[in-house]
């Protein structure tokens, strides 16, 4: 009932620290193809990545065939449940919309200008 979404590496779901700070579970699936090389260099990659435009990563888990990432919680869902909802597209007033648009451009130039590492991205979404 918590779940938040999926994608190719497997279900994201809300969850809730005992502090009360709410936070994004990453299950990654069995399926995914992903082994502990890949999900090792996965966290080591977003650890190092710092920037205000980018989700933080909280933790992980590795444990058998069980691979978990926590993610900060963005309570707004992902950008493409306003662009594409015809109803909550019109909150999203010009102003609003360059802003978004700037906020993109900056985390992206972070990427490739100013991080100290070099990143390839192939799953960009809105």
């Amino acid at each position: 009932e918590n779940k938040l979404g999926e994608g190719g590496f497997g279900a994201v779901y809300k969850g809730q620290f005992a502090d009360g700070l709410e936070v994004a579970v990453k299950r990654l699936a069995s399926h995914s193809g992903q082994g502990f090389t890949e999900f090792k260099n996965e966290v080591q990659l977003i650890a190092k990545l710092q920037h205000s435009n980018l989700v933080r990563l909280l933790g992980c888990c590795s444990q058998e065939e069980e691979k978990i990432l926590v993610y900060e919680y963005l309570p707004n869902k992902s950008l493409d449940s306003f662009i594409f909802d015809e109803n909550k597209r019109a909150l999203l007033d010009w102003s609003r919309l360059l802003s978004i648009i700037e906020g993109i451009a900056h985390g992206l130039n972070y990427l490739h200008k100013h991080s100290r590492l070099r990143v390839i991205h192939r799953d960009l979404k809105p």
